[in-house]
């Protein structure tokens, strides 16, 4: 997997609890088109502290181009942000 760490426009629900789920997600491409990726599954979810900040990573699998790829996204917990981190 080739390490992006993309930040990238997400759309998700929420548990009354607080922990996120990602329905899908559009990221920018270097020709300033962008792609909307729809997440089929949700194969773990794993909490990481990285430089002090605590995330969510959550590794996924969707179709992609009529291929199944599996990639990782993250969501940083102190600035609700999400980012796709490797694909």
């Amino acid at each position: 997997m080739k390490v992006y760490a993309k930040p990238i426009e997400m759309v998700c629900w929420f548990e009354k609890t607080g922990m996120p789920h990602p329905v899908r997600f559009r990221i920018s491409k270097e020709d300033e088109s962008e792609t909307v990726i729809k997440i089929d599954r949700i194969i773990t979810v794993d909490k990481e502290r990285l430089a002090g900040n605590e995330m969510l990573v959550f590794k996924c699998q969707s179709v992609i181009n009529n291929v199944a790829r599996i990639f990782e996204l993250k969501y940083e917990l102190g600035t609700c942000k999400w980012m796709l981190f490797k694909m």
